[in-house]
């Protein structure tokens, strides 16, 4: 596998973001308060009445997109393929249905695909923030998935060239 180093860059962008009912919000909500010192020190992005609620209750800027079922969701994944998001804590609840359950997994994949830390819970999350990482300059390692992608397609092309040269066999 191939890899490309990020840039060199402190974890300036949190994408705070929630997909559940009420007692996750509650939940994320806490966390928030609790490490607002933290916090204020990096650029929030949020989904929906979310951003608003954190907006409100840390009293400091929170980028806010759509709601996630409407768009917000893709809007953070776009960010994080951008560049523009270092970290992600995503409360929620795994025994619950989720209502787009596509666009979770659609995130959780973005994240993995560029390395994105992500939180599912609070005690990830409690990690993560209390990290020394979070000050420093962290080098993200990210594969190099369109190489990775353009040697596979190379090699399925070879095999192809090969099983068109040989002579078909006539078992009788």
């Amino acid at each position: 596998m191939s890899f490309v180093t990020k840039e060199k860059a402190k974890m300036e962008n949190i994408m705070s973001e929630i997909k559940m009912r009420e007692k996750k919000r509650i939940e994320l909500l806490e966390w928030a308060l609790f490490n607002k010192n933290s916090l204020s020190q990096h650029e929030l992005f949020a989904t929906g009445s979310t951003g608003n609620i954190l907006t409100k209750a840390l009293e400091m800027p929170v980028n806010c997109f759509k709601s996630g079922p409407l768009g917000g969701d893709q809007q953070i994944g776009a960010k994080i393929a951008e560049g523009d998001i270092d970290m992600a804590v995503f409360f929620w609840d795994p025994l619950e249905p989720q209502p787009h359950d596509v666009d979770v997994k659609a995130l959780l994949r973005i994240a993995a695909v560029y390395n994105i830390p992500i939180a599912c819970n609070r005690a990830t999350a409690d990690f993560l923030i209390s990290s020394h990482l979070m000050n420093e300059v962290y080098e993200r390692i990210v594969v190099d998935y369109e190489l990775t992608q353009k040697t596979r397609n190379d090699m399925f092309a070879r095999d192809d060239e090969l099983q068109n040269c040989r002579q078909p066999c006539n078992p009788f």
